[in-house]
C-alpha cells in the first residue's frame, strides 16, 4: 500500500503542473491548458479497461514495464514540446499511464480476505485523499520555485521509479484460492458485465461528477467573495472530512450500500450554495458531504470486486477507472457552465443534481432488472411444473 501510494503521487501532480506549464511557459490560456488535460483524461478512460484486460491475460509486469517507459518518456519530453505536439501526445500518454489505482485495488483483492476488504479499500481511499493533499501542492511549489523543465522531468522520473519498483516487487493480483489464474480461459463478457455492474459504474461516474463539480463551485465561490487565499485550508478540511468518513466506513462491520451513500453525498451538496460566505461557513457546510466521499468510493470498489470474477478483475477495475474519469471529464464543464451563466451557488446545485441524476439512473436500472428477474422466476417455475 505504501508503494502504491507513491505510485499515485506523481499522478496527482500532473493536472496543476501541466496547466501552469501551458499558461506560463507556452503562453496559452486556461482553455488551451484544459484541452491538454481533457486529452490526457480521455486517454486514461480509453486505456484503463484495455490495460486491465492485458493484465488479466499476461500479468502485471508487461503492462507496468510498457506504461512506465511511456510515462517517463512523455513527462521528460513534455517541457521540450510545442503546444500542438503536446496536445497530440497527451491522449496516447494518458492511454499508457501506469494504472496505479486499478493495480492497487487488484492487489488488495488478492492479499486481503473478502470479509476484510471494506477496511482495506477504505484505507486505500484514505491514502488517495492523502496523495491529493500532498501532490498538487508539491507540484505547484516545485514548478514555481524551480523550472518547468526540471519539475516535469522529475514527475517522469517518479513515474519511472515507482513503475520499476512495482515491476521488481511483482505483487500478486490473484490469490491461491481463486480458480481463475492469469492466462486462463476468459469468461464471456455477457456473463459478468451485468446490469448490476453497469449500474455500479454509472453510480461511480455520478460520484466523481458530483465531487469535481463541488470543487469547481467551491473555488468559484471563494474567488467571487475575495477569499481565494483560504482555498488551501478549505480543500484540506474537505480531504480530512473524507478521510474521517473512510476510517468510520472501514471500521464498521456493516455500512450503507454504494447507491445510498452516493444519493446522500449528492443530496448534501445541493444546499451548500445557501451558505457560501463567509469562507469559514462554506468550509463547515462542506464537511457533511465530504464525510461520505471516501465511503462512496470504497463501496464502489467493494461492489465491483464482489461482482467481477477474478479472471477479469483487471478489466473490471479498468472499467471502474474509465467511469470515474468520464465523470470527472463531464463534471467540470457542466458545473462551470452553470456558474458562468448564474452564480457559484447554482454550481453546487448543478453538481448535486448531476450526481443525483446519474445515481438515480443506475439505481432504477438495477431495480428494474431485479423486478424483471423476480417476475420471470414464478413464470419459469410454473412452466417447469406444467411440463412435469
Amino acid at each position: 500500500m505504501a508503494l502504491m501510494f507513491f505510485a499515485r503521487l506523481p499522478m496527482t501532480m500532473t493536472g496543476v503542473t501541466l496547466t501552469l506549464y501551458v499558461v506560463s511557459n507556452l503562453g496559452h490560456g486556461y482553455g488551451a491548458a484544459g484541452i491538454v488535460g481533457a486529452a490526457t483524461t480521455l486517454g486514461m478512460a480509453l486505456g484503463a479497461p484495455l490495460l486491465g484486460r492485458t493484465i488479466d491475460r499476461y500479468g502485471l509486469r508487461p503492462v507496468v514495464a510498457v506504461c512506465g517507459v511511456a510515462s517517463t518518456a512523455f513527462w521528460i519530453a513534455a517541457p521540450h514540446l510545442s503546444y500542438a505536439v503536446l496536445v497530440a501526445c497527451a491522449l496516447p500518454a494518458g492511454f499508457l499511464s501506469v494504472p496505479a489505482g486499478s493495480l492497487a485495488r487488484q492487489i488488495l483483492a488478492a492479499l486481503v480476505p473478502a470479509e476484510h476488504r471494506r477496511a482495506a479499500y477504505s484505507l486505500d481511499t484514505i491514502l488517495v485523499e492523502a496523495s491529493f493533499m500532498i501532490g498538487p501542492a508539491a507540484g505547484i511549489a516545485a514548478i514555481t520555485a524551480l523550472s518547468a523543465t526540471l519539475t516535469l522531468s522529475a514527475i517522469g522520473v517518479l513515474f519511472g521509479g515507482t513503475a520499476l519498483l512495482i515491476f521488481l516487487l511483482n505483487p500478486p493480483i490473484r490469490n491461491e484460492d481463486e480458480l481463475a489464474p492469469v492466462g486462463s480461459v476468459r469468461p464471456p463478457l455477457r456473463s459478468w458485465l451485468s446490469g448490476r455492474l453497469l449500474a455500479t459504474l454509472l453510480v461511480a461516474a455520478g460520484a466523481l461528477f458530483c465531487l469535481v463539480g463541488t470543487e469547481v463551485a467551491t473555488l468559484a465561490a471563494l474567488r467571487s467573495h475575495g477569499d481565494v487565499g483560504w482555498t488551501g485550508l478549505v480543500i484540506a478540511v474537505m480531504c480530512a472530512a473524507s478521510m474521517l468518513g473512510g476510517i468510520v466506513h472501514g471500521a464498521v462491520r456493516k455500512s450503507l450500500p454504494q447507491g445510498v451513500l452516493m444519493l446522500l453525498l449528492a443530496a448534501l451538496v445541493l444546499p451548500v450554495g445557501l451558505a457560501d460566505q463567509p469562507w469559514w461557513l462554506l468550509m463547515l457546510v462542506l464537511i457533511p458531504t465530504n464525510l461520505l466521499c471516501a465511503p462512496t468510493l470504497a463501496a464502489t470498489t467493494e461492489t465491483v470486486s464482489a461482482i467481477a470474477p477474478p479472471a477479469v478483475r483487471g478489466e473490471a477495475m479498468g472499467l471502474q477507472d474509465a467511469s470515474t474519469r468520464l465523470g470527472l471529464a463531464a463534471g467540470s464543464p457542466v458545473v462551470g457552465f452553470a456558474i458562468d451563466h448564474s452564480s457559484p451557488a447554482w454550481g453546487f446545485v448543478a453538481a448535486g443534481a448531476g450526481g443525483l441524476v446519474l445515481a438515480a439512473a443506475g439505481l432504477l436500472w438495477t431495480h428494474r432488472r431485479r423486478s424483471a428477474a423476480g417476475a420471470s422466476a414464478p413464470a419459469m417455475a410454473a412452466a417447469v411444473q406444467a411440463r412435469r
